[in-house]
């Protein structure tokens, strides 16, 4: 039995959030749904889709590459929670877990982030925050982080979408 409600995906399939399994992820379904999803809640100064943010990241996770294109999944089914509010929802924050490893097994990964995506990820956190964000003095956490060598390029959706399923496809012929 399913608990809660469902969702209809962008191919039509029922996703149940809070109760996910892996037959039902689909790998068109997150890349559609994070290409529409803008980082940062749309608090940047440009559009920069949560796609590009996860390919950027792929490529900065070594060995673990398919890991670091997948380590925001879940977001595609329960979307983009900004840190301040996330760390005040503890259903929400094992909602996430739950589903973000489901995603991990869907496609044969260990259920955990690695270390290494949690590095690419800083890093790209402080990249993104010197190249789309608003200039500010206030501190953020990963100031002391070493920005990823790369141009954040704020794709439209559609190229978004495409450069996900691209890596994707790459990452699967590579294993």
């Amino acid at each position: 039995m399913k608990l809660a409600g469902w969702i209809q995906t962008y191919t039509g399939k029922k996703f149940w959030p809070l109760d996910p399994r892996p037959e039902d992820v689909d790998i068109v379904d997150i890349a559609h749904a994070l290409a529409m999803q803008c980082r940062f809640g749309g608090h940047c100064l440009r559009f920069y889709p949560n796609a590009e943010h996860s390919v950027y990241v792929s490529h900065y996770s070594g060995a673990d590459a398919l890991a670091g294109l997948l380590h925001d999944g879940s977001e595609a089914y329960l979307l983009d929670m900004l840190s301040p509010i996330k760390a005040y929802m503890p259903d929400y924050k094992a909602a996430e877990k739950r589903c973000q490893a489901v995603v991990y097994r869907r496609f044969g990964l260990p259920e955990m982030t690695p270390e290494s995506v949690k590095a690419a990820d800083r890093r790209l956190l402080k990249t993104e925050r010197m190249q789309i964000m608003a200039p500010t003095a206030e501190p953020w956490v990963i100031d002391a982080e070493e920005p990823l060598p790369i141009q954040i390029g704020g794709w439209a959706p559609s190229t978004a979408k495409v450069a996900f399923l691209d890596r994707f496809e790459q990452l699967r012929r590579a294993a």
